[in-house]
């Protein structure tokens, strides 16, 4: 199965990225060089605009979605929320924004989304739906604390194919409001990375729309991790288009939600914990938005399933 992809994205995302940088520090960026390649730095002293941060979340898309702030409706949780509207979810959330590039060089540890997946290929899930592509620049997103040592920047560059020269590197602490927002502007990518878990077709998915709750801000990264997954599993509601067969979608949708995982219902951090800090411990099922609506343009039908929990929210943030 291949699906029929835009020329150039990591060039598009390469041009939306400078147009940004002429005035970097009014944005709160920090712009360097190492081993060749440009590194945007977001909040490196914590120090970073919701512009700036909206951005990041751009990039992880490839450009390939709309994200604004919105402010919430009952039985929301009384937070902004991230919205995301996205008219090819598989090529921006899967192809893109998916975290599913575990780096690690000499070292050098972190979780790398962005277009760039597309060049490197190496991913079952991309070759399934023939999400590849060659460019010449390459934009890579970094979840980490640390900047890339000049080992990890060539070997990047490498695995995408591309001169280290024409390689950009955005990087951001999980615990800053960047690091958290694009984290957040997950939700329709969770529930995309959850269908194909469960063996739903991701190339009938014609379009996707999202909100999840931006948690406070924290200088601890851990403390941020587990609430930009709780922002998730508790506070994240999904509507997907789709265009298949009613009982395709039948078979999955009670399966969609993070509640039908047996650890549903505490906070991350404690399940975390209970899973010896192992993500692979965690019950894979887990992943996914709180409430989720699929409606099928061939028949009219609209299927739903889970629920917000707020109480939950509300226990894990301690507000």
């Amino acid at each position: 199965m291949s699906v029929k992809l835009t020329p150039s994205i990591n060039s598009t995302t390469v041009a939306m990225l400078e147009s940004n940088l002429a005035n970097p520090e009014q944005l709160g960026l920090s712009v360097e060089r190492i081993g060749g390649a440009t590194v945007v730095r977001f909040a490196a002293d914590q120090r970073c605009s919701i512009e700036a941060a909206i951005l990041l979340a751009k990039v992880c898309l490839g450009g390939g979605g709309e994200i604004a702030i919105v402010e919430p409706t009952p039985p929301q949780i009384s937070l902004p929320h991230i919205a995301v509207s996205i008219a090819d979810p598989l090529v921006a959330c899967i192809g893109c924004q998916y975290a599913g590039w575990p780096l690690a060089v000499d070292g050098y540890l972190a979780m790398a989304s962005g277009p760039i997946r597309l060049l490197r290929g190496s991913e079952v899930v991309l070759e399934q739906y023939g999400l590849l592509q060659t460019d010449k620049q390459a934009v890579i997103v970094l979840e980490s604390d640390k900047l890339p040592t000049e080992q990890a920047v060539r070997n990047i560059a490498a695995q995408a194919n591309v001169a280290v020269e024409q390689l950009f590197i955005c990087i951001a602490n999980t615990s800053s409001l960047p690091g958290s927002l694009q984290v957040v502007a997950r939700s329709v990518e969770t529930a995309m990375h959850k269908l194909h878990e469960l063996g739903f077709d991701l190339s009938t998915i014609q379009s996707g729309h999202g909100a999840a709750p931006l948690p406070p801000t924290t200088g601890d990264d851990l403390i941020a991790m587990g609430w930009t997954n709780d922002s998730m599993l508790y506070g994240a509601s999904v509507e997907l288009i789709v265009d298949t067969t009613d009982q395709a979608i039948a078979a999955i949708i009670d399966k969609t939600p993070s509640s039908s995982s047996e650890q549903f219902g505490k906070p991350f951090l404690t399940i975390f914990k209970e899973a010896g800090y192992d993500f692979y411990e965690i019950d894979p099922l887990l992943f996914a938005p709180a409430k989720i609506s699929i409606k099928n343009q061939r028949t009219g039908k609209l299927f739903s399933a889970g629920q917000l929990r707020t109480d939950l929210l509300q226990t894990s943030f301690g507000i």
